[in-house]
């Protein structure tokens, strides 16, 4: 039950998490000041997109960093609970393995990759929105930063849910008995 709770929702949402506060709130912050010095203001009139320019690439990079993490936060996860369940409950190492391996089926691990390509759009979206639209002065970048993180991370609950419901239709619709493949 750990593994396969920490592969579906744990490892992409503290993932997600993670860096919708670290690099989310410095996305909002570097472009905030670039908007509050009129450094955007100075490449649109250079005739640059700043879009282009400023968020394509953190968001392909955020794209591409989140199912990393995921994967990084699964792995991690999985090996923190195997040395509490062996050293600590002290539960026999080969049924532990076994139990684990009967319980996260590849649909699990697919679900949570998935949904964490959702999450590091989203982070991206509304953190470079924040840092575009952000108020003049440092208070305004500060709070830019802040609320960045905050709504990055209540869409991300929000997300989180509606995947849910609709990953676990598919599954039923593939798997009607509930069993599925192995890893």
């Amino acid at each position: 039950m750990i593994n396969t709770t920490l592969v579906r929702e744990l490892g992409p949402v503290l993932a997600a998490t993670m860096l919708a506060g670290r690099v989310g709130s410095a996305m909002a912050a570097v472009l905030g000041t670039m908007r509050v010095t009129e450094q955007i203001d100075a490449l649109t009139t250079m005739g640059a997109d700043p879009v282009h320019y400023l968020v394509v690439p953190r968001f392909l990079a955020c794209i591409m960093l989140i199912p990393a993490l995921t994967i990084m936060a699964d792995f991690m996860g999985i090996v923190g609970g195997y040395f509490y369940s062996v050293n600590i409950l002290e539960i026999d190492h080969g049924a532990y393995l076994t139990r684990s391996r009967d319980g996260v089926v590849g649909f699990d691990l697919f679900s949570g990759i998935f949904k964490s390509f959702f999450f590091g759009g989203i982070i991206a979206v509304v953190s470079c929105y924040q840092g575009f639209h952000c108020k003049p002065g440092a208070d305004g970048v500060g709070k830019a930063a802040t609320s960045a993180f905050v709504y990055s991370f209540v869409m991300i609950l929000a997300i989180d849910l509606a995947l849910n419901i609709i990953l676990d239709e598919i599954y039923y619709m593939i798997y009607p008995s509930g069993a599925s493949f192995q890893l």
